[in-house]
C-alpha cells in the first residue's frame, strides 16, 4: 500500500495539477485577506482575526479538491488499468486508502503555508499576539476535517465514472449538498420540527462548532463517520465490478 501511496503522491507532484492547486488556494486566500478592499480584508477590518481564511477556504476547497481527486479512479477506469490495479496483492480498501491519503496529503501541503498568515496577523495585533489562538487552532483543525471529508467525496465520485469532468461535477455537487444543502433544507417551514437533526447532518454545522475553539467529540465522530461512509461506498462500487 505504501508503494501505491508513494506513486500517487509522486503523480500529483510530478504534474502541474498538484502545484496549481496549492498556488490557486494560497493566492485566492491572500487576495481576499490582504488585497481586495472590504470587510474581509484584514487591514481594512481593523481587527487581528483570521475569519476570512476560514470563511473562504471551504468554498475554495469545494472546487479545488474535486479537481485533485477527479482522476483518482476515473483515469484508471478510462485507461483500463483499474483491472491491473485490482489484481495486485492489495485489498480494495488498501487501494482506496492509498488514493485517499495521497489526495489528503496534497491538501495538507496547501494548508500548511497558511500558518504564515497566522504569524502575520499575530504580529499585526495591538499588542502583538492579541489574537484568539484557541479559535484559530479549532478552526484550523475543523478545516482539516472538512477537507478530509471533501477528499472522501471526491474519491467516491471518481470511482463512479471514467470521465474526469463528470467526476469533478459530481464531487462538487455532493460537497455543496453536504456543506450547505442540509442548512437550506432545515430552514424549510414544514421541517421545523426536525430542523436541528437535519442541521447536524451537514458539514457546516460541525465546522462552525469546531471554529469556536472547542473540539467536541461529536464533531470529530461526525467527520470520521462521513469519511468512512464515502470510503465504504467507494469500496462497494469497486466490488460491483466482480458481480
Amino acid at each position: 500500500m505504501l508503494s501505491l501511496l508513494k506513486k500517487e503522491i509522486t503523480s500529483f507532484l510530478g504534474s502541474i495539477t498538484g502545484y496549481l492547486v496549492i498556488v490557486v488556494f494560497l493566492t485566492l486566500i491572500a487576495l481576499f485577506m490582504w488585497i481586495f478592499p472590504g470587510e474581509l480584508n484584514v487591514l481594512d477590518s481593523g481587527y487581528a482575526q483570521l475569519a476570512t481564511l476560514f470563511n473562504i477556504a471551504p468554498w475554495v476547497f469545494m472546487f479545488l479538491i474535486p479537481a485533485v481527486t477527479m482522476r483518482s479512479f476515473a483515469d484508471e477506469n478510462k485507461s483500463g488499468t483499474i483491472e491491473l490495479l485490482l489484481t495486485k496483492p492489495l485489498t480494495d480498501m488498501q487501494i482506496i486508502i492509498a488514493k485517499y491519503l495521497a489526495g489528503f496529503i496534497l491538501v495538507l501541503f496547501s494548508l500548511l503555508p497558511t500558518l504564515i498568515y497566522y504569524y502575520s496577523v499575530y504580529q499585526l495585533g495591538n499588542p502583538p499576539g492579541n489574537l484568539d489562538i484557541g479559535g484559530f487552532w479549532g478552526s484550523f483543525i475543523g478545516l482539516m476535517f472538512l477537507s478530509a471529508g471533501f477528499v472522501s467525496i471526491g474519491i467516491f465520485s471518481s470511482a463512479l465514472t471514467d470521465n474526469q469532468i463528470i467526476s469533478f461535477i459530481l464531487a462538487v455537487f455532493i460537497s455543496v449538498i453536504f456543506f450547505i444543502g442540509f442548512d437550506s433544507l432545515a430552514s424549510l417551514p414544514f421541517l421545523s420540527s426536525i430542523d436541528y437533526l437535519i442541521l447536524k447532518l451537514g458539514i457546516n454545522e460541525h465546522y462552525i462548532s469546531m471554529s469556536r475553539g472547542v473540539i467536541d467529540t461529536r464533531d470529530v465522530v461526525y467527520f470520521i463517520s462521513l469519511i468512512a461512509l464515502f470510503m465504504m461506498l467507494t469500496k462497494t462500487k469497486l466490488e460491483s465490478r466482480k458481480w
